[in-house]
C-alpha cells in the first residue's frame, strides 16, 4: 500500500509518496505566494495552499496504481490563523507564524493577564507567532470579521477540511495556538473566554495518527482518487519532522540545524520549565515534547559566508579549522533577535575577543561554535527538567558539515547520529498516514522499523572539557550586553 505525506510549508507544499516499507516513490513540490501587506505582516491565501495541493497530488500519483493509495496525512506550518464563516468560507487571508503585528496583544496577555496565569492555562507564554494574539488583533482591528467567525483553524487543518469535510485538528498543532490546555489535551476554557470565543468555534481534537475521515466525493473527483482514502490528522511541522527523524519515545532528542535551530526532545510526561523558556507541547507520538528555538542557526553561517566573506566555498573555509575548543573569539548568533532562552527581539549578533592576530578561520570557527553554544542554552534547560540525553539525531542543511557535527557533539557532550532519511516533515506525515491506516501499531513501532542510523560522530573528552570552559564565558556575554542591545533599537 501507498501513503501520501503533505508538508504544508510557508513558501511551498511538499508532497511525498511512501510505501509501507518506508521507501519513497516520488516527491513533488509546489510553490505559492506569500504576501506582506504592511512591514512586519505576513499573510497567505488558503485557497493557494489547496490549489497547490491538488496540482501536486495529481503530479505525485500520475504514474502509479492509485488504488494502492490508502491514506494521507499532514505536517503544517504552525500557529497560522485561518477563520471560516457559517458557510465555511475563508473570512480573511491567513495570518502566519512569522507575522509580527501582535506585540501589543502579547504584552496584554503576558503582562496584564500575567505570564503565570497564561502558562497555567496553556503551558506556554504569549509570543507574536501564536494564534491567540492574532485573534485578539482581529477582534480589535477587524471587529466585523471577528463577529463572522464560525470556525478557527490552523493551516494544515484547513487542507484536511477541504479533503474530508471535517473540522479537525491534532494535539501537537493545537499546542501552539495558546488556546489549548496541553497538560489535559483539551481547549482551555479560560483562554477561549479571554479571546471572546466558545468551544463550538474550535475544531475537534485528535491525536496525530488518528483517522478524521476519508476523501469527500468532491475532493476525490477533483484529485482523481478513491473516496476510500483515509485522511489522518497529522501534526505541527516540528512534531511531524521529529517523527520523520525517529525522535519519538522517552528522551529521544533531535537537533535541526536549518535556517533556525531547534532542539526537540520527546518526553513521556508533561512538564514546564520555571521560566517558560522552552515550548511545552503535545507530541505527534501521543506523548509530549519540549522545544527550544534559536532564530539564526545555519542562517548565521550563511550570512557570514555569503555577505561578509562573499564566498560559496563553505567546505573550503571549514577545512582551515583544526583546533577545537582553543579559539579565543566568541560569536553571539542573534542576527534576528532570539527566542530560547532570552525571548528578546532586540538581541543582536556580536563578535568579541578578536586581537591583531585573529584569523579568518578563527572568525568562521566562532560562528559555528556560537550556534552550538546557543543550542546548548536550550539543552541545559532540558537537562534541568531531569531529562538525560546521551545522543541526538541531527538534520537540516548545517548537518551536512562533518566539522559542525563534531563541534556540536563536543559542545553538548553527546553522540550525534545521522539517519537514512532527510525528508523530515513530509516523511513523518507519510508515517502518520501508515500508522493511522493500521500498518503499524504505533508511531514508535513505525519509526523503529523505518528509520535507521547510518553515521555517528562521537565526542572527545578533552575537547568537551575545553568547550565546557568556553561555554561558561559564552553564557555571560548576553546578560552583559542586554542593556546595550535595548538601547540600539
Amino acid at each position: 500500500m501507498l501513503y501520501i505525506g503533505v508538508d504544508l510549508g510557508t513558501s511551498s507544499v511538499k508532497l511525498l509518496l511512501m510505501d509501507e516499507a518506508g521507501d519513497i516513490k516520488n516527491i513533488v513540490t509546489k510553490e505559492y505566494p506569500l504576501y506582506f501587506p504592511k512591514p512586519g505582516w505576513s499573510e497567505q491565501n488558503p485557497e493557494d495552499w489547496y490549489q497547490a495541493l491538488v496540482s501536486g497530488i495529481k503530479e505525485l500519483v500520475k504514474d502509479i496504481d492509485q488504488d494502492a493509495i490508502e491514506g494521507i496525512s499532514f505536517s503544517g506550518q504552525m500557529h497560522g490563523m485561518v477563520i471560516l464563516d457559517e458557510e465555511d468560507k475563508v473570512i480573511r487571508p491567513a495570518i502566519l507564524w512569522n507575522d509580527g503585528r501582535t506585540q501589543e496583544e502579547c504584552d496584554y496577555l503576558n503582562n496584564e493577564i500575567g505570564r503565570e496565569k497564561i502558562s497555567s492555562y496553556t503551558a506556554n507564554i504569549a509570543l507574536t507567532g501564536f494564534t491567540a494574539p492574532k485573534l485578539l488583533w482581529v477582534r480589535k482591528h477587524e471587529p466585523d470579521n471577528f463577529a463572522r467567525i464560525n470556525k478557527v483553524m490552523l493551516p494544515k487543518d484547513y487542507i484536511a477540511y477541504r479533503l474530508s469535510g471535517v473540522h479537525c485538528t491534532d494535539v501537537s498543532d493545537a499546542s501552539g495556538m495558546l488556546l489549548f490546555d496541553v497538560k489535559n489535551k483539551c481547549w482551555s476554557d479560560e483562554m477561549l473566554e479571554i479571546c471572546g470565543l466558545h468551544k463550538e468555534q474550535m475544531a475537534k481534537i485528535h491525536e496525530s495518527s488518528q483517522v478524521v475521515g476519508s476523501l469527500t466525493k468532491e475532493a476525490a473527483r477533483e484529485l482523481g482518487l478513491s473516496e476510500k482514502i483515509k485522511v489522518i490528522a497529522g501534526g505541527g511541522d516540528q512534531a511531524v519532522a521529529a517523527v520523520g527523524t525517529g525522535t519519538v519515545g522517552a528522551g529521544m532528542c533531535n537537533v535541526s540545524l536549518g535556517t533556525s535551530g531547534v532542539v526537540f526532545v520527546a518526553s513521556q510526561n508533561f512538564a514546564v520549565d520555571d521560566k517558560n523558556a522552552l515550548h511545552a507541547f503535545c507530541h505527534a507520538d501521543g506523548k509530549f515534547h519540549f522545544m527550544g528555538v534559536m532564530l539564526s542557526a545555519a542562517a548565521s553561517n550563511k550570512w557570514w559566508m555569503d555577505e561578509i566573506l562573499e564566498t560559496k566555498e563553505y567546505t573550503a573555509e571549514q577545512q582551515k579549522i583544526t583546533k577545537l575548543g582553543e579559539n579565543k573569539v566568541y560569536f553571539l548568533p542573534y542576527l534576528m533577535g532570539e527566542r530560547t532562552p532570552h525571548n528578546n527581539p532586540n538581541a543582536r549578533g556580536t563578535f568579541t575577543g578578536m586581537t591583531m592576530d585573529t584569523t579568518r578561520a578563527e572568525m568562521t570557527q566562532a560562528v559555528l561554535e556560537g550556534v552550538a553554544f546557543a543550542l546548548r542554552d536550550s539543552f541545559e534547560i532540558i537537562k534541568s527538567l531531569g531529562i538525560r540525553i546521551d545522543r541526538i539525531r541531527i538534520n537540516g542543511g548545517g548537518a551536512k558539515s562533518p566539522l559542525w557535527c563534531k563541534i556540536i557533539a563536543n559542545v553538548l557532550n553527546v553522540k550525534v547520529d545521522k539517519i537514512n532519511s532527510e525528508e523530515g516533515p513530509a516523511f513523518g506525515a507519510a508515517i502518520l498516514a501508515a500508522v493511522g491506516c493500521g500498518r503499524y501499531s504505533s508511531v514508535e513501532e513505525a519509526c523503529h522499523k523505518l528509520i535507521k542510523v547510518i553515521d555517528t560522530t562521537e565526542q572527545d573528552p578533552e575537547i568537551v572539557e575545553r568547550y565546557n570552559h568556553k561555554y561558561q564565558v559564552f553564557k555571560q556575554l548576553y546578560p552583559t550586553l542586554k542593556e546595550l542591545f535595548d538601547k540600539m533599537v
